[in-house]
């Protein structure tokens, strides 16, 4: 399985063009996806991006990442149809013939609605801020943000959160397969997943906090935050210039569509 927020090396479209370009790709798409509410719209959206990502050649990385999208995506519409209740009732989670309980925990149309475009907008951001991780070298990223004029505190935080990201998932993996070599076995189906996962996050989480002490000291004993020299100007090439017209259209068309 593609590591999540990996940098995967290429020459496509997106390792050409330049990290603000991306940069503002991202932003864009992520903030059509929060201001938008059409089921249409987000979906759209959502392939869109994979389209870009199948353009450049980088289509495996979102492609291996969509299971993780439907679980996370099916208990948002879990968590929505059990906290929320608007508009008809479509069925109810416990049959009507249960004694005492029947007929409780409704499931309603506005419900499951708004469960939909919390999951695909969900999708949508995961989706561009992953292509713009696996297509940008974190030296680049962080390049960029200083020359945003970015605090150096921040870019630290920025960088560091992105580099734990892939870490972690590669620790959690050997921590599970050291336990299932000791003979650990919490059973099948999804309750034995459930219990399995305990003896993974509890020492992934002690690892963590150790790594970040290490990581924290490393830092300061490397003068990091003294930050650097003035970074270099911003230079745009055309293929730059094509991304940033054709996401432009795209948010106009997104922004029109409902005035029409």
């Amino acid at each position: 399985m593609q590591e999540i927020m990996q940098y995967i090396p290429g020459d496509g479209i997106f390792h050409r063009i330049h990290p603000l370009t991306k940069l503002v790709f991202t932003v864009i798409l992520v903030g059509l996806a929060v201001l938008t509410g059409d089921l249409l719209i987000l979906s759209g959206l959502l392939i869109a991006v994979y389209l870009a990502a199948l353009v450049g050649g980088l289509s495996r990385g979102l492609t291996e990442q969509i299971p993780l999208l439907v679980i996370l995506g099916g208990m948002l519409v879990l968590f929505t149809v059990l906290t929320m209740q608007g508009g008809e009732v479509i069925l109810t989670l416990i049959p009507a013939a249960v004694p005492l309980i029947g007929g409780a925990l409704p499931v309603t149309s506005g419900a499951l609605l708004f469960g939909t475009i919390l999951a695909l907008r969900f999708s949508v951001m995961l989706f561009a801020f992953q292509l713009l991780v696996i297509s940008t070298r974190p030296g680049e990223l962080v390049m960029t943000l200083r020359q945003l004029r970015m605090p150096i505190d921040y870019t630290l935080m920025f960088l560091i959160a992105l580099r734990f990201i892939p870490t972690l998932q590669r620790e959690g993996i050997r921590i599970s397969e050291a336990q299932l070599a000791r003979g650990y076995s919490p059973g099948d189906g999804f309750i034995g997943k459930v219990r399995g996962l305990r003896p993974v996050i509890l020492p992934l989480i002690f690892n963590s906090l150790g790594k970040a002490d290490t990581l924290g000291m490393t830092i300061d004993m490397r003068g990091y935050r003294r930050g650097k020299a003035e970074p270099d100007p911003i230079s745009f090439g055309r293929l730059d210039g094509i991304v940033i017209t054709a996401v432009s259209l795209l948010a106009i068309m997104v922004v029109a569509v409902p005035l029409m």
